[in-house]
Formats: structure tokens, sequence, C-alpha cells
């Protein structure tokens, strides 16, 4: 798996993690570590580049997972936050991710996370959700 980064400016900075290879067992964990690591040095709002993933484990979501509840604000109500999942009202206004697979949006779906991830197919788009 190789990992890159790059800024781009909308609204808001946006940090942008790019992602070539799978995220499994195997690269989950620097996967995970890498962006958490963006978040440490300051990064507020992440898309995630998946265009170049062709497949994703339980583990990746997992990872995945660990990123956006790194991201959510402290102060959000959990309750509130279920709710809207649930009603598909809520969508994480810090992460988001960026042209995935087919293979890896089929998976994306099937495990839920397009219920609270905003999930876009522009770059330019993207960042100007945030």
């Amino acid at each position: 798996m190789e990992l890159s980064v790059t800024k781009e400016q909308g609204r808001v900075p946006v940090t942008v993690l790019h992602v070539k290879g799978n995220i499994d067992s195997h690269s989950y964990e620097e996967f995970q570590t890498s962006a958490e690591k963006l978040l440490a040095d300051g990064a507020k709002d992440l898309l995630i580049d998946l265009h170049d993933v062709p497949y994703m484990s339980s583990a990746g979501l997992r990872a995945l997972n660990g990123i956006y509840n790194r991201l959510r604000p402290s102060a959000e109500d959990a309750h509130v936050v279920s709710q809207g999942v649930s009603a598909g009202t809520y969508k994480s206004p810090h992460l988001k991710l960026l042209s995935p697979s087919p293979r890896v949006l089929e998976t994306l779906k099937m495990s839920g996370f397009d219920m609270f991830l905003d999930i876009q197919s522009n770059l330019k788009t993207a960042v100007a959700s945030f």
C-alpha cells in the first residue's frame, strides 16, 4: 500500500489522504496510523481518496471507523448521531470519502458506512462539501 497526502483549499482547508493498494489485515495499521498522525498534526477535515483501492477488508473498515470516531467532535451527543444515521439525516462533517472503486463502494454500502460517511466522486465537489 502507498499513501500520499495533498492539501486542498475550499471553504476550509482539507487534507486529502490518497491510498493506493488494498486496505486489509496487512496494511490497515499503516493506513490508520497515517490518518491519525495527520489529525495529530492539526488536520480537521479529512478526505480519503479510495480511487486506487481495489479491496477493503473488515480490518480496513475497522480502521476507517476508528478514524471516523477520532474526528467526531467530543461534544456530539451519541444518541442524536445514532438517530440521524438511522434516519439518513447525518453525515460526518469532518470525514468524507472520494471515488471508491466499485468493489470498495459495495463493501462500504453493505457494511452501512454510506449511512454516516459522505461518498463523493469528484475532488472539487468533495472539497467544497466540507
